[in-house]
């Protein structure tokens, strides 16, 4: 059985393209799936049934999982399946029939454009406000994920052209546009800021760490914590608020939904409709707050 799983994240990794953590969330998933049935006496995945997979969502639910998380360990089972069928010849699939369970999703967070700007407007006194006004500017600009703002390389910018050039989930590749504002701060900090860093130029990350290495996830979410806490603003501030300001500004000022899909690398647009629904909510907050009769 274990065998199998290997086997199943070599598949994930090669002929699907997944990111390594992408890879470790199915791997975490597939263990309980896999101590669960070995609790109950399975020793081979063809005889796993469709009772046994309720039976262990049904666990998860006693555990107090929430839908969403059940929702993902049967996304997890759905995909394991089918492949054990495709590799190993099994005759049954028992994922098939089994209903996701409805999950309701939550609104992301999102900042007012006058936050965006309190943000956004912090003084540039030396190299490390040089580099944090370059990297918000450039995630409010294109939308990137946090992974994809700090795995971005030298070769990856096109200013001129005004666009960056961005890797995206399964190794998905798109183009987004620069704005002038964050265009302009990018080329401030590799003039002024970024050599100071990578004094050695042995990096060829766009966005670099005191030591000239690349910036992590953790780096960067001290960062904004910090110019959030700096700039007054009391709303949670997560990795990802500024991509999702991004959207939700593009479609309060008319953008099409398929380009602001294609900008932010959702593979579905269902995942990007979510922003048309933060929009409807952020119109009734400002008809109530100034409508006379509200």
């Amino acid at each position: 059985m274990q065998y199998a799983m290997e086997d199943f994240f070599h598949y994930l990794q090669i002929e699907r393209g997944l990111s390594t953590n992408t890879i470790q969330a199915y791997r975490r998933d597939l263990k309980q799936y896999y101590l669960f049935l070995k609790e109950r006496q399975i020793s081979k995945w063809e005889s796993v049934t469709r009772y046994d997979i309720l039976q262990f969502l049904y666990k998860l639910n006693d555990q107090g999982k929430s839908s969403a998380t059940l929702a993902r360990f049967l996304s997890t089972i759905r995909l394991f399946h089918p492949f054990l069928m495709r590799e190993y010849q099994m005759s049954e699939d028992p994922s098939l029939h089994i209903e996701t369970p409805k999950t309701n999703r939550k609104l992301p967070k999102v900042l007012s454009v006058g936050e965006v700007d309190r943000l956004l407007t912090f003084q540039n006194e030396d190299k490390f406000s040089l580099r944090n006004k370059a990297m918000l500017e450039t995630m409010y600009a294109t939308g990137l994920r946090v992974s994809e703002l700090i795995e971005l390389t030298l070769a990856d910018l096109h200013l001129s052209m005004g666009f960056v050039r961005c890797i995206g989930k399964g190794s998905k590749e798109r183009i987004v546009p620069l704005g002038e504002v964050a265009k302009e701060a990018i080329e401030m900090y590799l003039e002024h800021s970024r050599p100071q860093f990578d004094k050695q130029r042995n990096s060829d990350r766009v966005f670099v760490n005191h030591h000239g290495k690349a910036l992590s996830r953790q780096g960067f979410w001290k960062i904004i914590k910090q110019i959030a806490k700096n700039a007054e603003i009391e709303k949670e501030i997560s990795p990802h608020t500024l991509r999702h300001s991004f959207a939700t500004h593009l479609l309060e000022n008319g953008a099409d939904l398929r380009a602001v899909q294609e900008m932010l690398g959702h593979a579905d647009i269902s995942t990007t409709q979510i922003y048309t629904h933060v929009s409807k909510a952020r119109l009734k907050d400002i008809y109530k707050a100034h409508h006379p009769r509200a």
